[in-house]
């Protein structure tokens, strides 16, 4: 089977998930592809995955995280400038080999004098630490193998925007797993920049299945645009997650405690209940029952909450205050 090899220059997270989709439902099956791209500042979430149980949503809002869900299973990564995604499709047996599609990985790193290894399922790591994150997605004999390569990632900015406390949440979808991570860049012997490295890895991948770049027609990037409207989508990103229960609490000054229990299911209010020492003219009951069914997202609610006076239910608390912290 020969190889084609796709270098993608967009660092929008919609439109690469949405050529992924594209290059695995739509080219020739004939060819093996290889995609090498990245995104910039944006949390890709697991299909199985709770996005609000993987997120520090007051981070990822300050930040300006784009927050997109895949269509593989697996944990939520961060991806910066500072990392390198890869993406391998080819036919498959049905059952999600790894090590065939990792190995690829470890070989380029052998080639700059970097020992990485195969840890667990689906990890890789060097020196125990985590650098690459991987996941897979099969369908009618094919199988799309994607990862991450930390190469040069700010790790405080990862550690921000997918920290959760876990006494604030009680998720009933699949969780990622915290674990110690490394960049490969200062595991180098000799230093060399992404771009670099990013060469090496191609030249690897060529040596062992010589091949070809695939560079879209206009006609497939119309194509993409139109798939990577369901990646820009609330829905997809954030109303296909499984229930959880939400924790909100902060004490506020001049109105007291405020502590806000919700069941959150398909990226709705489904239940909520309001707890702490405020003091409230109006039965916070009935704000309670104005939020189920909406989504958890600010600019929703803040349009819900127009005609409420948020002071009556919390005194001492504003629309914009309450907003923060069912929101945080």
């Amino acid at each position: 089977m020969k190889l084609r090899f796709l270098d993608l220059t967009t660092t929008d997270p919609a439109f690469n998930l949405a050529a992924e989709e594209y290059v695995f439902e739509k080219l020739p099956r004939d060819s093996m592809y290889v995609m090498l791209w990245q995104n910039d500042n944006a949390i890709i979430v697991g299909k199985h995955q709770n996005t609000l149980a993987q997120i520090n949503e007051a981070f990822v809002r300050e930040k300006g995280i784009k927050v997109v869900r895949r269509l593989s299973g697996g944990g939520a990564v961060y991806h910066d400038m500072g990392n390198l995604n890869y993406t391998i499709i080819a036919d498959g047996d049905g059952d999600l080999d790894f090590g065939r599609f990792c190995r690829i990985v470890l070989d380029a790193l052998a080639r700059v004098g970097v020992k990485g290894e195969l840890n667990g399922r689906n990890d890789m790591t060097i020196d125990g630490k985590k650098f690459s994150g991987n996941a897979q997605y099969a369908k009618q004999g094919r199988v799309m193998h994607h990862g991450t390569i930390l190469f040069d990632s700010d790790s405080s900015v990862l550690a921000g925007a997918l920290q959760v406390d876990e006494e604030k949440i009680k998720a009933k979808g699949v969780k990622s797993v915290r674990s110690r991570v490394t960049n490969v860049r200062p595991h180098l012997p000799k230093d060399m920049p992404l771009k670099q490295f990013k060469k090496v890895l191609l030249g690897s991948i060529l040596t062992q299945f010589p091949g070809e770049e695939y560079i879209f027609t206009p006609g497939d990037i119309a194509e993409i645009e139109k798939l990577s409207l369901r990646y820009r989508d609330w829905e997809w990103n954030y109303g296909k997650s499984p229930a959880c229960d939400l924790v909100r609490k902060q004490r506020v000054e001049g109105c007291g405690t405020v502590e806000i229990y919700m069941v959150v299911d398909q990226g709705r209010i489904q239940q909520v209940q309001f707890r702490g020492d405020f003091f409230s003219a109006r039965e916070p009951e009935g704000l309670a029952q104005r939020l189920v069914g909406l989504p958890l997202e600010r600019q929703a609610l803040a349009a819900a909450l127009l005609a409420e006076d948020v002071g009556s239910f919390f005194m001492g608390l504003d629309a914009a205050g309450f907003l923060d912290i069912l929101c945080e």
